[in-house]
Order: structure tokens, then C-alpha cells, then sequence
């Protein structure tokens, strides 16, 4: 490659310096960053119709001082000294030199081959280029990266001036495998794209546009991050000088829907992942659950009967038994299986008793074995504290150096209160026991063995009992067995005539209960009509002892006039107070006898008979009024009419027409009569 310049100027100057150049190598406009990519399409940005012919007749004139010329420098690819000169030239640092580290091995990415280069005959590379683990750009604070020129078969990439800032980038969307890419040449191809972003990753997608930009998708996320890297970049396709084969890349991040899509399923796969193993943790964790408990049968309950028997299975079957009680399986078929299962259960209890013994026994072989154990470590105590106790002598003492004799008197003090400690002990062992005897001898009397002897035949009487008490209980169930199978052998050989005999008595007992409460009614009816009877006799004799008073009071008042010889008018005047009071005294009789109406039906009633009578002048028999009224409520009955009639004497009245066969009860409505006579 032959590469021409103009003297104390650099190839970055003649770039900067040209204002075109900048224009068509600035990064592309944040509408085309942010357009979303999906798998139809891309969204095209839009430039300036008008300003695109100024920009490439301005990158032809910023281009005219880089020309191919064989006589001014020639330059080996395959020479390191004389690639390093180039980049002097173009005023860059040289690096991918042999011998030199590129970058920080914090910003390399694991498993980095220094060997992997781009082109045959160069030498080690910088790990930053595409095709190597690339992370995003380092903090301020941390060493910039260094950047260096790229060879492709098709291109050549030089890296942006280092002392300008890095390119911008947007926020990274989540699960991002797409990038934008701007700044293209105009002659760039989707061969010559692949061809230089392929060494970054798989690419599974290129969608170019007419506007010298592209969308890029790659395999994985990681791989996004080494495209960006080469943001920056300055591309040129070969070795033409047009202005349609350079441009400065400008790659950044793009929001792809298959790109969120993927990124969600993977956070559902995790969020699936971390409930199951949630699930499976809480599962380990979770104390067992206690067994099923099976259903009662019979076939159930002999099994558990064997399993009672069993000292290993007891345990388990104890609780089976103890459920299906609560449960209220127990009745009278079933009872003497269970009686059977409980004197099972009451089997186990000598059994656990010669087991707590022999435990007590083993426990006072322990504590037994336990003492001696611990008088002996007291006794090797004290044979240590003597051997303490003899150094310590003069005879010994003075032969000992100062630094002994103080490890020496050390060892002493701590063997003492380690023996005085388990001598404590010991001796606490001693009077426990001592107490225990003690408690013993109070309770024992001086015919020890005579009740020793009678505490065994106490114990062989009380097994006999208790297996006499077996063997009856064992004999009551068999004859309750027997008994329920006589039932049920009775059941069996009944006949069908006394099951209808049986539906006969129970139809009787419904009737006779139906009557008796038809009795029941009939007899209130007649009490309520007797007390209505007393009530009569008792308003019709005060009614005459009040007539008997006033032709008292009247005999007496004729009898004042006559002597006294007072005036007619007096006497009507007295008439008219003893008619009036008789009045008052009628209307007091008929307000007592007139109850007040009960509820609101019955001045229902009262308005439709009213108006039903008052239609038929001449009166209604109780018959008809009722069948008129049943059509209104069908669960009304005549006596109930008649009983309202007569509580209301002032309203209504009652009447006899016709003669003999014809004779006949009528009521009539006589309330507008007291009206018309006041």
C-alpha cells in the first residue's frame, strides 16, 4: 500500500480539518437510532435532499490529498518496522507491536487468543478489534483504550483521533442482539458489511437501506458489544479516494421487537425456573406428612388386629385404631371387633412396664459404672496433687530452677481445684444415694421379705384376674355375635305381610294425630264461645240490677214529687237524666262486648262486608256472604265471619224471615241507622 500526504500535516488533520468530511462522517441522526427494527423491515431515516450533493463534493476535495503514489513510500504489510513508521505518519501511537501489552487484561474478555489475527503475516493483534471478547467503553477514570487500524479483504477501517470524546451511544434495551449502524459508504455492499462486522459474531441478519445505514442482528447479546466498539471508525472500500467508498461508522443500539420478545422469554424461562426450584426447595424442606388413614372395614380391622399383636408395628396401628374411634365407626356391629382391638392395646401394657425396668436397671448400672469411673479419675487426682505436693519439698524445690518452679506451682493450684471439683461431685453422687437409702428404710418394715413375698402373689393374682376378666369379656362378645346374627336372621324371614301391617299401623297414627289436632281446634272454638256466654250473662245481670236500681230511684223521685209537690218539669227533668244514664250504661255494655279489631285484615274484612251489605238491603245469610268472600281469600271460613259479625253489634245485625221450613238467618248492615237516629 502506498499512502500519500502533505508535509507537517497528518492524514486525522486533513480529515478534521475538512468540513465536508466531518459532515459525511458524523454519526447518524438519534431518528434512525431509535427506529424499531422487526423482522418485516426497517424503518429508513431520512437526510436533506438538498444538502447531499454539497457533502460529496466537499468529501471529493478533503479526499484529493490522500493519493496512491508507488514513488513516494513504499510499505510492506508483512513489516512491523515499517507498519509502525505509517502510523508515526498519520500521527497515531504504534501499537500491535510484538512485545508491547494493547490493553488492561480487566477490559479483555476471558479466553482472548492473542495468536487470532485478521489478515495473514500480522502479528499480534489488539483483543479489542471485531472477532475478540469487546466491552463497552471503560469510566473516565480508567485507562483509555487504545485503538488501532483494522485490514479487511474489502476495506480498511482507521480508528477516530483519541483525544476527541468517544461516540455516544443510547441506553441499551433489554436483551439487545441489534445494532444500527450510520455513516456507511454509499458503495458499501451487504457483502463488504458481513464481511467486516462477521468477525464480531454469527449474524442471523442484515437489513440494509438506500440511506447509508444498516440494521445488524446478532446470535447473542455479547456480541453487540464488540460491534460497538467500532463506533468511530472511518471505513474506506480498498484504496479509492471517491467520496462514495468512505464514511464514518456510527454503531449504536437498536430496539428490536424479536429482541424484547426473546429477552421476555428468557425472563419467564428464569422466573419458571426459580418457582419450580422455590417449589422443590419448600417441598425438601416440608416435614413428611403423616399417612392415610384407611376406612373402616372388616378386612381393615383384622389386619390392624394382627398389626396390634406386633411390638414393632404397634405404634403405627395404635393411631389407626385411635381414628377410626373419633371417627364414630364404633357401633353395634362393629363393637366387638373393636373390644377385641383395645384388648389388644391393654395387652402392651405389661409390656411396657418390663421395659421402663429394664431401663431404670440399666440406667443404675450407669450411674454405678459412672462412679466408679469417677472415683478412680479422683483417685489418680490425688496421686498427681502428691506428686505436686513432693516436688514442692525442699529436699526437691532446690533443684529446680525459678521458671520450673513457677510452672510447677501452676500445674499444682489447677490439679487441686480440678480434684476439690470432682471430689464435690462425687460426693454429691454418695448422698443422694444415701437419701435414697434412707427413703427405703422409712418405708420398709421389719417383714421385708414376708412383703416381698406378698407383693409377688399380689402381682400373679392380679395377672390372673386380669386374665380371667379377658376370658368373660371374650365370652360376652361371642354372645353378642350370636345375637346379632339371630337379628339378622329375623330380618331376613320377614314377610311382606308384616311390612304392610306395619305401613297400616303407621297410616292410623297419622290419621289419629290428624284428629286429635281437629279435636284440639274444636275445643278452643268452645272455650272461646263459653267465655263470650259468661260474658253475656254477666252484662245482661248487671244490665238488670241496674234497671231494678233506677225503678228504685224513679218509685223514690215519684214519691218526693207527691209530697213535695214540685213541678212537671222536674219530673221530666229527672226522666231524662235516668234515660240518659241508662244509655250511657247500654253503650258501656256494648263497648265491652265490642273488642277492638285484632289486625289489619280484619278491617279489611269489616270494609268488604260493609259495602257487600249495603248493597243487599234486605240482608245476606251467612252462606252466601261466605262463598263472596271465598273468591277474595280462599282460606277464610264462615264461622270466623260470623264470629267478626257478632263482635260488631253496632254495625251489623242479625234477623229471622220466613215461617217453618222457610225460616231463615240474615245479617244486615244497621250502622247508618244509628246515625240517622242521633
Amino acid at each position: 500500500m502506498v499512502l500519500k500526504r502533505s508535509p507537517g500535516t497528518t492524514e486525522s488533520d486533513d480529515v478534521r480539518g475538512d468540513p465536508a468530511l466531518n459532515h459525511q462522517s458524523a454519526p447518524a441522526p438519534q431518528d434512525a437510532r431509535n427506529s424499531v427494527v422487526d423482522a418485516g423491515g426497517v424503518e429508513s431515516i431520512t437526510q436533506c435532499s438538498q444538502q447531499l450533493p454539497q457533502m460529496m463534493a466537499a468529501a471529493a476535495d478533503g479526499l484529493g490529498s490522500i493519493a496512491i503514489d508507488a514513488t513516494q513510500l513504499n510499505m510492506s504489510v508483512t513489516d512491523p518496522t515499517a507498519w509502525a513508521t505509517a502510523m508515526n505518519n498519520l500521527g497515531m501511537v504504534p501499537v500491535g507491536l510484538p512485545g508491547q501489552q494493547l490493553v488492561s487484561d480487566s477490559i479483555c474478555v476471558p479466553g482472548f487468543d492473542p495468536g487470532l489475527n485478521m489478515m495473514t503475516g500480522i502479528t499480534p493483534i489488539n483483543p479489542m478489534i471485531p472477532g475478540l471478547g469487546l466491552v463497552p467503553p471503560p469510566p473516565p477514570t480508567e485507562v483509555a483504550v487504545v485503538k488501532e487500524i483494522i485490514h479487511c479483504k474489502s476495506c480498511t477501517l482507521f480508528p477516530q483521533n483519541p483525544n476527541l470524546p468517544p461516540p455516544s451511544t443510547r441506553e441499551r434495551p433489554p436483551g439487545c442482539k441489534t445494532v444500527f449502524v450510520g455513516g456507511l459508504p454509499e458503495n458499501a455492499t451487504e457483502e463488504i458489511i458481513q464481511e467486516v462486522f462477521e468477525q464480531c459474531g454469527d449474524i442471523t441478519a442484515i437489513r440494509k437501506s438506500k440511506k447509508n445505514f444498516c440494521h445488524i442482528r446478532f446470535a447473542e447479546e455479547f456480541m453487540v458489544d464488540k460491534a460497538i466498539y467500532l463506533s468511530g471508525y472511518r471505513m474506506r472500500l480498498g484504496s479509492s479516494t471517491d467520496k462514495k467508498d468512505s464514511g464514518r461508522l456510527h454503531v449504536d443500539f437498536a430496539q428490536a421487537r424479536d429482541d424484547f420478545y426473546e429477552w421476555e422469554c428468557k425472563q419467564r424461562m428464569r422466573a419458571r425456573e426459580e418457582r419450580h426450584r422455590r417449589k422443590l426447595e419448600e417441598d425438601r424442606l416440608r416435614p413428611p406428612s403423616p399417612p392415610p388413614i384407611m376406612h373402616y372395614s372388616e378386612h381393615e380391622a383384622a389386619l390392624l388386629a394382627e398389626k396390634l399383636k406386633d411390638d414393632g408395628k404397634f405404634s403405627e396401628a395404635i393411631t389407626v385404631l385411635l381414628s377410626w374411634i373419633e371417627r364414630g365407626e364404633v357401633n353395634r356391629r362393629s363393637a366387638n371387633h373393636f373390644y377385641s382391638m383395645v384388648q389388644s392395646a391393654n395387652s402392651h401394657v405389661r409390656r411396657l412396664m418390663n421395659e421402663k425396668a429394664t431401663h431404670e436397671q440399666e440406667m443404675e448400672e450407669a450411674k454405678e459404672n459412672f462412679k466408679n469411673a469417677l472415683t478412680g479419675i479422683l483417685t489418680q487426682f490425688e496421686q498427681i496433687v502428691a506428686v505436686f505436693n513432693a516436688s514442692t519439698r525442699q529436699k526437691a524445690w532446690d533443684h529446680f530452677s525459678k521458671a520450673q518452679r513457677k510452672n510447677i506451682d501452676i500445674w499444682r493450684k489447677h490439679s487441686e481445684e480440678l480434684r476439690n471439683a470432682q471430689s464435690e461431685q462425687l460426693m454429691g453422687i454418695r448422698r443422694e444415694e444415701e437419701m435414697e437409702m434412707s427413703d427405703d428404710e422409712n418405708c420398709d418394715s421389719p417383714t421385708k421379705k414376708m412383703r416381698v413375698d406378698e407383693s409377688a402373689l399380689a402381682a400373679q393374682a392380679y395377672a390372673l384376674k386380669e386374665e380371667n376378666d379377658s376370658l368373660r369379656w371374650q365370652l360376652d362378645a361371642y354372645r353378642n355375635e350370636v345375637e346379632l346374627l339371630k337379628q339378622e336372621k329375623e330380618q331376613l324371614f320377614r314377610t311382606e305381610e308384616s311390612l304392610t301391617k306395619d305401613q297400616q299401623v303407621q297410616f292410623l297414627q297419622q290419621t289419629m294425630h290428624g284428629m286429635q289436632q281437629q279435636l284440639l281446634t274444636i275445643q278452643e272454638e268452645l272455650n272461646n264461645k263459653k267465655s263470650e256466654l259468661e260474658q253475656a250473662k254477666e252484662e245482661q245481670s248487671h244490665t238488670q240490677a241496674l234497671l231494678k236500681v233506677l225503678q228504685e230511684q224513679l218509685k223514690g223521685t215519684k214519691e218526693l214529687v207527691e209530697t213535695n209537690g214540685h213541678s212537671h218539669e222536674d219530673t221530666n227533668e229527672i226522666n231524662v237524666l235516668t234515660v240518659a244514664l241508662v244509655n250511657q250504661d247500654r253503650e258501656n255494655n256494648t263497648e265491652k262486648r265490642s273488642q277492638g279489631l285484632k289486625s289489619e285484615k280484619e278491617a279489611l274484612l269489616i270494609g268488604i262486608i260493609s259495602t257487600f251489605l249495603h248493597v243487599h238491603p234486605f240482608g245476606a245469610n251467612i252462606e252466601y256472604l261466605w262463598s263472596y268472600m271465598q273468591q277474595l281469600d280462599s282460606k277464610i271460613s264462615a264461622n270466623e265471619i260470623e264470629m267478626l259479625l257478632m263482635r260488631l253489634p253496632r254495625m251489623f245485625k242479625q234477623e229471622f224471615t220466613g215461617v217453618g221450613a222457610t225460616l231463615e238467618k240474615r245479617w244486615k248492615l244497621c250502622a247508618f241507622e244509628g246515625i240517622k237516629t242521633t
